[in-house]
């Protein structure tokens, strides 16, 4: 099985913590040089050093805040002026605050959508063209099991990750004829900062620990425990690789068997 990404470049968002950073750590390892991209420069150094350099990958950062749309513009823009050839896209963010959809604010949707699906759309935009030019071409977006299956509490969460599946899909169907996939890995209840919110959230919410809480999440997890980052970033990594040229359009969930849709 072909998982060699030696000579590819990857580009990982949200990359200093959780999800992001242990794909990068992951893609790494496969032999990619990776450049991270986050807001804080000082997380982002620091995040560059851990990742391995054994078969003299050279990895870089972009400091990008995305919540500004025009910002990431710049700064891929920018990039890719010195570093035009990319070959790999990993799209994540992090997620919005919880609560009913009924209760959202019209200003949370458009919020949520510029920092998910425009970003998104602008970095794919920016490196296609290097990728269609190299005819390989892999974009992975880190999105929720809420596209199969809506996570009650995560109103405006549920319906932004619903439109970056669909947008996803449509673009695996435009790119595939160029050696380029685009897939989404849905991670279930992850041991992130964001798990940590949601805990509190219901904690508060119902009137329990953050034990309790916890302790009742995981039981409804087939394999009764919450995933791990890494776990999460394998299915991320493999996706990117060379093996994975046949897959696309793909909805992966990543959550120990609790999504019960097909």
């Amino acid at each position: 099985m072909n998982l060699d990404l030696t000579e590819k470049t990857a580009i990982v968002c949200g990359s200093t913590q959780g999800i992001g950073l242990a794909s990068a750590i992951e893609l790494a390892l496969m032999g990619a040089n990776v450049t991270l991209m986050a807001r804080n420069e000082e997380s982002l150094r620091q995040a560059v050093e851990s990742l391995d350099t054994s078969l003299n990958q050279l990895h870089r950062y972009i400091v990008a805040d995305f919540s500004d749309n025009e910002n990431v513009k710049e700064a891929i823009n920018n990039y890719l002026r010195l570093c035009p050839e990319v070959h790999i896209l990993v799209n994540n963010t992090g997620g919005p605050s919880g609560g009913p959809i009924i209760e959202a604010e019209t200003e949370q949707f458009i919020k949520t959508f510029q920092m998910h699906l425009v970003n998104y759309q602008i970095l794919t935009q920016a490196v296609v063209p290097s990728m269609k030019k190299a005819g390989f071409g892999r974009i992975v977006n880190i999105t929720s099991t809420s596209v199969k299956q809506p996570i009650v509490g995560l109103g405006v969460s549920n319906t932004i990750r619903g439109a970056v599946a669909s947008w996803s899909k449509t673009m695996s169907l435009e790119l595939g004829p160029f050696g380029i996939t685009s897939n989404n890995v849905l991670p279930g209840f992850t041991k992130t900062a964001r798990l940590n919110a949601v805990l509190e959230m219901r904690s508060q919410a119902q009137e329990k620990s953050v034990q309790e809480i916890s302790e009742q999440m995981q039981a409804t997890i087939p394999i009764r425990r919450f995933s791990e980052a890494e776990e999460v970033a394998a299915a991320v990594a493999f996706l990117c690789s060379p093996a994975a040229g046949s897959i696309s359009g793909v909805n992966l969930p990543v959550d120990g068997g609790k999504t019960e849709s097909m």
